[in-house]
């Protein structure tokens, strides 16, 4: 086992039960964003409709697969701060996936304005 792995592996330990399932979640959205080979990517925004209940990991999937056009890694620094307002200051889910869709519509809109000047 790497450091690394011990590393999250001690930590994990420490959490409550809810917080192993975030991190869980959150490593398996990181895995799916970052393991596989990349497919042909849309260029026009996926219709996800978003579920009347939706955690914040789940409501960053659906936005990552509605917005496949978008670089997951300028994404990422942003995605983190939402996380860690709901993990660490127990900001509410719904006021956070509200923001963070328009966080994601904001990108979007510039991916098409820098398109457009290519």
């Amino acid at each position: 086992m790497s450091v690394y792995e011990q590393v999250l592996l001690k930590k994990f330990r420490l959490l409550p039960e809810a917080q192993k399932q975030a991190l869980t979640d959150y490593a398996e959205f990181l895995s799916q964003r970052y393991a596989e080979e990349p497919e042909p990517v849309p260029q026009q925004p996926v219709d996800i409709p978003r579920p009347q209940q939706e955690t914040l990991i789940k409501a960053i999937r659906r936005l990552s697969k509605t917005y496949p056009m978008l670089d997951s890694k300028e994404l990422f620094e942003k995605t983190s701060t939402y996380m860690m307002r709901n993990l660490m200051h127990g900001e509410d889910n719904d006021a956070l996936i509200d923001e963070m869709e328009g966080f994601f519509k904001e990108r979007y809109q510039t991916y098409l304005s820098e398109k457009d000047k290519e």
